[in-house]
């Protein structure tokens, strides 16, 4: 092995590869200089703070630079990389020596006995370690606020639900793992072109009840054959790397601040929670494309051009593909009603939030009845004013203007 694969390997893996340490050999705390008590991090700074006596301390910021790595080169030495031993989920708090279960999926969270912070070596739990995060920016009591604005405005929510929004819910602060893939590509496409064009035919329309023949001009398309090729660039194609939260609820946390990035640090987990990752990188490279493929089809409609288009065939070539695996700050709850479980997330950069939530039966019946009324109420208006509608023959057009790739929730350039 060269010394430069030496040093991809330090770059991708926590550990040399094929080496199982216990986790009481990775954890760490972070005790006050001034009392003694645990550290944690403050929100909002780059400074770890004392709940007890308020004394901080100053992070290091590491002076690693963010790089990405070679995907391709990553999975041929994950592959070739000797089997690792399961590590035991039950480890020793460094501080009172009680021993306790971390969740597998977890490397860190709290003592339950005394309290004390433990982050654990990624690298004993999965082999490729979190190269970046974007520390919390949204306090506990700014979710709570987001939280409550939510749920009170949810319509066709019970009544009862509204009264339950004054409560607190207990929040979670969580680093959920997450993959970014840069790639360029290249797709050969065959398709067809359809222009509208227009020719007059008699056509039978309805008149004050009257069936009447009348000249309209009627579109047609004329379908030419077409190929060629788009290439994209493709920055920071984010996948959620965990299966604790549902994609539609980690899609729906976009967008993210992944300009503001820093260089992964134990001292930022201290104080929350931190799952390591449970979506394999090439099962993320695997939905990254399918995000991906929904640009190019966009990018290839636009090269067709035209009024409507048909894509028969995509042949896409990914070139300089890597990723990097972060970890984003995500406040999470859940709350009891009527006996059912509702969870809901928040943000931790922006306080944008998702939740889950109950309906109201009643009040849907209520909408869809009232609906029918105002509905029928115009239809009878309209007959007794002898208004009648005709509808001409035509296409819908796919318009080409119509494909916005900014609205597309995933960096591109």
């Amino acid at each position: 092995m060269s010394d430069q694969d030496d040093l991809f390997e330090s770059d991708l893996f926590d550990v040399p590869a094929g080496e199982a340490p216990t986790r009481e050999l990775n954890e760490t705390r972070f005790p006050c200089g001034q009392c003694g008590a645990v550290l944690h991090y403050k929100i909002g700074t780059s400074d770890l703070q004392c709940h007890y006596c308020g004394h901080t301390n100053q992070i290091n910021r590491s002076l690693e630079p963010i790089v990405e790595l070679d995907l391709e080169r990553a999975l041929r030495t994950l592959q070739q990389a000797p089997l690792v031993e399961p590590v035991t989920d039950v480890i020793s708090c460094p501080n009172c020596a009680a021993e306790f279960a971390l969740g597998a999926h977890m490397h860190s969270g709290e003592c339950p006995f005394c309290g004390t912070t433990v982050v654990t070596g990624t690298g004993a739990v999965r082999p490729i370690k979190p190269k970046a995060l974007l520390p919390f920016a949204i306090t506990a009591e700014q979710a709570t606020q987001s939280y409550k604005k939510w749920l009170a405005g949810r319509w066709f929510a019970p009544s009862g639900l509204k009264e339950f929004a004054r409560d607190d819910a207990p929040l979670n602060g969580v680093y959920i793992p997450y993959w970014t893939y840069d790639s360029d590509t290249s797709t050969a496409y065959q398709g067809e072109r359809g222009d509208v064009y227009y020719v007059t035919q008699m056509v039978t329309v309805i008149q004050n009840g009257r069936r009447v023949r009348q000249r309209r001009r009627v579109p047609k398309i004329r379908w030419t054959p077409v190929s060629g090729r788009t290439a994209r660039h493709f920055d920071d194609v984010l996948v959620g790397a965990t299966r604790t939260l549902p994609r539609t609820i980690t899609d729906w946390l976009e967008p993210w601040d992944l300009d503001n990035l820093v260089p992964y640090t134990p001292e930022y987990l201290s104080g929350f929670n931190s799952e390591v990752y449970q979506v394999q990188l090439d099962e993320g490279f695997n939905v990254a494309q399918a995000s991906m493929d929904r640009i190019i089809r966009s990018d290839v409609a636009r090269a067709i051009g035209g009024d409507q288009q048909r894509i028969h065939r995509l042949q896409t070539a990914h070139s300089d593909t890597t990723f990097k695996h972060v970890l984003l700050p995500v406040w999470s709850a859940a709350f009891l009603f009527r006996d059912k479980s509702y969870r809901f997330v928040v943000n931790g950069r922006t306080g944008k939030l998702k939740g889950e939530r109950p309906y109201s039966r009643l009040k849907i019946a209520l909408a869809v009845l009232a609906g029918a009324i105002v509905l029928s109420a115009v239809v009878y208006v309209a007959n007794e004013s002898g208004m009648t509608s005709s509808f001409d023959n035509g296409v819908d057009v796919w318009r080409t203007d119509t494909f916005d790739t900014n609205r597309w929730p995933i960096g591109t350039r």
